[in-house]
This record gives structure tokens, sequence and C-alpha cells, in this order.
């Protein structure tokens, strides 16, 4: 392989450090496929003691190519990606593939294959680091920052895909604890709603909606504060915003700025 060759390679490659990913970092930074892929290679290279029949090199390779499809379509999150998505990505990436050094080609395509087929150990490992890098970078994040869906997802996701190991079924457990004490912990912990009550605000369209849901003719702010403050509303927090589940009704509340979302009858 010639050096400019070699160059233009690593010009695509550029892409994924500037393609984010849905996830963030703990300090709320999206973080890019490059810094994921990185990850996911590190979590390979961490287990060749404990995978001793297991070709932790050629394990590596799979990490480290794993996204390069995402070069050219962007990452697009599992609960979202259509057939029709993962078909695009796959032609685009066999057809810069195809056009690279016949060695470098010949060895991505094999990899590809093997990585597909998901017959080998070495590819099932890789694909089960790949899952389990995102639930870890999850419990990482701040749950703020985790879709709705995701509380759920988060509880079941990769399970089959580590059902051939029982290290990796170990680790996911531990990941699974980490995921509930962290939600457990959310649910609980209502005082940041609390201290912040005389914040709470609502938009002109907001209260209009509110009056209009709930049949209201009052201040619509103080009317959600005392449902928030009474001794028998249920609050949880999901996603980026507050539910205040009351007898009557149930309010919504954005957790970063304290907007009174919408508040409709049970």
């Amino acid at each position: 392989m010639n050096p400019r060759d070699y160059l233009e390679i690593l010009h695509v490659a550029e892409r994924l450090k500037d393609t984010t990913r849905h996830c963030t970092t703990s300090k709320r930074r999206h973080e890019s496929v490059a810094e994921h892929s990185w990850r996911v290679s590190l979590m390979a290279f961490l287990l060749r003691d404990e995978f001793p029949d297991i070709d932790i090199d050629r394990v590596v390779d799979m990490c480290l190519i794993h996204d390069l499809g995402e070069c050219f379509t962007g990452d697009i999150p599992v609960f979202i990606k259509t057939d029709s998505d993962r078909e695009t990505e796959d032609s685009l990436l066999n057809d810069w593939v195809r056009n690279l050094p016949e060695n470098v080609s010949k060895n991505m395509e094999k990899l590809y294959k093997e990585m597909d087929a998901q017959i080998t150990k070495e590819a099932k490992l890789y694909k089960a680091l790949d899952k389990l890098e995102a639930l870890i970078q999850h419990n990482e994040s701040p749950i703020d920052t985790w879709s709705e869906n995701e509380y759920e997802l988060n509880k079941t996701y990769a399970f089959d895909e580590v059902a051939f190991s029982k290290w990796l079924s170990d680790l996911r457990n531990e990941i699974l604890n980490d995921t509930l004490e962290k939600i457990d912990n959310e649910k609980t912990d209502i005082s940041d709603l609390l201290d912040n009550i005389d914040r709470l605000h609502s938009t002109k369209m907001g209260i209009e909606r509110i009056k209009k849901n709930l049949e209201l003719n009052v201040d619509v702010v103080e009317f959600c504060r005392q449902k928030i403050m009474s001794k028998s509303a249920l609050v949880k927090k999901a996603g980026k915003n507050w539910y205040v589940e009351t007898a009557d009704c149930i309010i919504t509340v954005n957790a970063k700025s304290y907007t009174i979302i919408t508040a409709h009858r049970k």
C-alpha cells in the first residue's frame, strides 16, 4: 500500500471523530463513534486472559472497523434503525472497501463476513462487547439524557448476545445492577424538584393548553405547584422530564428548566 492510499483511508475514518452517537459522556458531551469504537477495542484487549481460546487480536480488528460504515451514513440509534438504513450503510461501506488496496480490501471483507455470520467465537465476542459498551456508557451518562424507552431497553438489551459465555453473562448482570441502582436513585430522589419549586413556570401556550386539558380558570402555575407539593403526589423522573401523578391529573415538568410542559386528566 502506498502512502497516499494509506492517508486516504485515514481521512475517511477521521469522519468518525465528528460523527456523534445518541449517548453522552459522564460530562454530558455527546460521544463520537470513534470514541465508542476505541473503548470496544480496549474492552477486547483487556479480555485476553479471560478468553485464552479466542484470537483476541482478530476481535480487536473487528472492534476497530465495526462502525466504519457510519462514515457514510452517520449513527442511527438501534431502536430507530431500520432494515433499509442497514442496507444503505452496508452498500456504501462495501463499495468503499472494494476500492481499497487489494490486501486491505480482502482482509476487511473477510472480517466483515465473519462478523455478519456470527458463527465464530471471535465474532460473537465482538458483537457482545459492542452492545455492552453502549450499556456501560449509558450507566455513566446523566440519566436525564436517556430516552424514555431506554429505561426498559437498558434492562433487557444484549442478554442474547452474551449467552454463549458465563463470564460475559456475569458482566451483563453487573451492568444491569448498575442500571437498576441508577434508576432507583433517580426515582427516589425528588428533592431537586421540590428544592426548585419556586422556579416552576410555563409558557403562554403551555398555560392555555393546561387550562383546556384540566378545564381550569385559575393560576395554572400555582395550581401545579400545589399538586406537586401534596403528600399524595407520586413523582418520578424519566428521561428529561419529571412526571407528577395526583388523584386527578398528571403533570409533566422539564427537569432542566422547570417548565411545566403540560398537564392532563388521568
